[in-house]
């Protein structure tokens, strides 16, 4: 059954001024959807036979040219709907216009989708989106624009301008990956039409610069983890390097987070922060001497096993800011060590990540169960291979490390 849109007077509500409500009512397969245009009248006015306003309506035309911007949108998106042969309700066609008047504008769509994004806890996601948005609003001075708007021409015109600002490659690249993200978002809502998608022209991939080493040997590795000190942050940050190393390369963040419950019959399972993927591993003879030294220490509280959150950061920004600190403090101390001992690239805890990766590569296993690009574009491919491979699999490969 085809769906109706009419505009009906809702005579059986009174307002306290005597009028009536008057209601877009959307009928299909025999289900009816009401919702209020934001207008009244006196039922007096109104023709009930053809659902229009009198003759002798008061601010007739105005009236009417509410009702028919009304219908108009409701009728285009059920002609999207049969166009994608897609089916749909009337409650769901009022939902989907409903939202599309809220949102219309590219500066629309990035509000409504940095609150997602925090609403759903991915700050470090929100903070990637917001950024963009800053900078767009450098560029443009305003986002009151449509998508149809980004073209080509404005694609190449922001390049150039954030080129005139000195920006890395790197950054660039990453900054039109998040804004085509959010034009694809924009094509799924219906916001803009599919075929004027501006980056097959433009090419996001040509922005990229490839990035400096990262990896060391497992010589270098065993000198770090060997190196002695009597400060306890230096310590801690050796600590943090040789667990990520003997842990599949986990990331700083994920660290932080770890608790007791986090051990798991001498398996070290965890829910990464940035991705939501379910971590599955062996805990190595090492990371679990690491663990046992940490637990019950003076330095942290009992809520974490690392003493870097503690019960005091409780909000999400308490514990960015905590992470951030520390972060710093810790890779400033493995970048004095790393100058100590001869290391030939700056030290920091992201250094084990790829050294993790690189050293199981180089010992012979498989690239197909672990990836020498952790933490890139291929990361997610390496979280795809860890979570179906048998954890014998694993446990065997992760033999190599030492």
């Amino acid at each position: 059954m085809n769906a109706t849109v009419e505009v009906v007077c809702y005579r059986s509500k009174v307002l306290a001024n005597n009028e009536s409500p008057l209601m877009l009512r959307v009928t299909k397969d025999r289900k009816r959807k009401y919702s209020s245009i934001g207008i009244s009248i006196n039922p007096v006015y109104w023709d009930f036979e053809k659902n229009k306003p009198r003759r002798n309506c008061p601010d007739k035309e105005r009236i009417e040219q509410i009702i028919a911007e009304q219908v108009r949108k409701y009728r285009e998106q059920i002609l999207d709907y049969q166009a994608e042969d897609k089916e749909f309700t009337p409650a769901s066609l009022h939902d989907r216009v409903t939202r599309h008047a809220k949102i219309r504008t590219v500066d629309d769509l990035f509000r409504s989708h940095i609150a997602g994004l925090k609403s759903q806890r991915r700050s470090g996601y929100a903070l990637t989106f917001s950024e963009l948005y800053n900078s767009l609003m450098q560029f443009n001075g305003h986002l009151d624009i449509y998508f149809s708007d980004i073209d080509t021409i404005w694609l190449k015109r922001y390049e150039m301008w954030q080129r005139g600002q000195h920006l890395l490659e790197n950054t660039i690249g990453k900054r039109f990956r998040t804004l085509r993200v959010l034009y694809n978002i924009a094509i799924e809502c219906n916001l803009v039409k599919r075929e004027l998608y501006p980056f097959h022209a433009f090419k996001v991939s040509k922005l990229h610069q490839a990035t400096a080493k990262r990896a060391i040997s497992k010589e270098e590795i065993i000198q770090i983890i060997g190196y002695q000190s009597r400060d306890k942050y230096t310590c801690l940050a050796i600590d943090l390097f040789a667990f990520s190393y003997f842990s599949a390369g986990i990331n700083f963040v994920d660290m932080a987070h770890l608790r007791r419950s986090n051990l798991v019959d001498n398996r070290l399972i965890y829910t990464r922060q940035k991705t939501g993927k379910l971590i599955r591993l062996p805990l190595q003879p090492k990371a679990r001497e690491i663990i046992d030294k940490y637990i019950g220490s003076s330095l942290n509280d009992h809520v974490y096993i690392f003493p870097i959150l503690s019960s005091f950061h409780k909000t999400e920004i308490q514990q960015r800011n905590r992470l951030h600190k520390v972060l710093s403090q810790v890779n400033k101390r493995l970048k004095e060590v790393g100058k100590e001992l001869g290391i030939p690239i700056d030290l920091t805890t992201y250094v084990a990540r790829h050294s993790y990766a690189t050293v199981l590569k180089r010992s012979g296993v498989s690239t197909s169960l672990i990836c020498e690009t952790l933490g890139h574009s291929s990361e997610k491919i390496t979280q795809i291979y860890l979570d179906s491979f048998e954890n014998a699999q694993i446990d065997e490969a992760m033999q190599h490390l030492l």
